[in-house]
């Protein structure tokens, strides 16, 4: 099996502006994804694909190689599907035809080499489409979150199928996460989106399943760092 791994990187951030190079405990945030995928045993290549040129400059001086994404790949309606298309085929082209693609995007610095190297092996375990990762969610559909009706009231976003009082007994539910999402160049270039084939997921703990987005992320994932030193 010969594994790719990418990361999307745009240039253009609203919630964080420049937040895809913005120094994290001392290197910028693009890197870790990039050492994570270099670090771990079952990827062949590394890849960045980018816009930006501060951003291609981190890219290359990581080790990774640099895919420089069409302007029209990178605003903020373009479907990340669409630029994950444009990778497979830009490195088939120069590098031959590989068997699985690993997206490690840059918004989740904490995620470990066993994460990537889990949902590998998890989706071709299961024979699934594409591996996602997934953390406990802090809210339930079936317990504490609501949706309001027409009449002005509001009721549970999903009722369970037996009265539920404790949170205990709803459902388990998981938020996805940006750690890690493992496929095929086949799926990819043939369907369009997460769940347009057979899905399964690994579990991450929360310590390890930030995703940044604003500041207040940011300094999340900087505190954990700091208490893993």
């Amino acid at each position: 099996m010969k594994n790719f791994a990418f990361v999307f990187a745009r240039g253009g951030s609203k919630g964080l502006p420049g937040k895809n190079i913005k120094p994290l405990a001392g290197k910028p945030l693009l890197q870790y994804s990039i050492d994570s995928a270099i670090a771990s045993p079952s990827i062949d290549k590394v890849f960045v694909s980018t816009d930006d040129h501060n951003i291609a400059k981190v890219a290359i001086e990581s080790g990774a190689i640099l895919i420089e994404r069409p302007a029209e790949l990178a605003t903020d309606t373009s479907p990340e599907w669409l630029s994950w298309r444009h990778a497979i085929v830009w490195a088939e082209a120069k590098y031959g035809k590989f068997d699985g693609f690993v997206s490690l995007p840059a918004t989740s610095p904490l995620r470990g080499i066993e994460d990537v190297e889990a949902a590998i092996e998890k989706r071709k375990k299961v024979d699934a489409d594409i591996c996602i990762s997934v953390t406990p969610a802090s809210r339930s559909p079936f317990f504490n979150m609501v949706k309001s009706t027409q009449d002005g009231l509001v009721e549970l976003v999903n009722k369970p199928e037996s009265d539920v009082t404790r949170r205990q007994d709803a459902p388990d539910v998981f938020d996805i996460t940006t750690v890690v999402y493992a496929t095929t160049p086949q799926f990819v270039l043939n369907n369009y989106g997460l769940f347009s084939g057979k899905v399964t997921s690994i579990e991450v703990p929360k310590v390890r399943a930030v995703d940044i987005d604003d500041i207040y992320d940011f300094r999340m994932a900087e505190a954990i760092l700091q208490d893993n030193d």
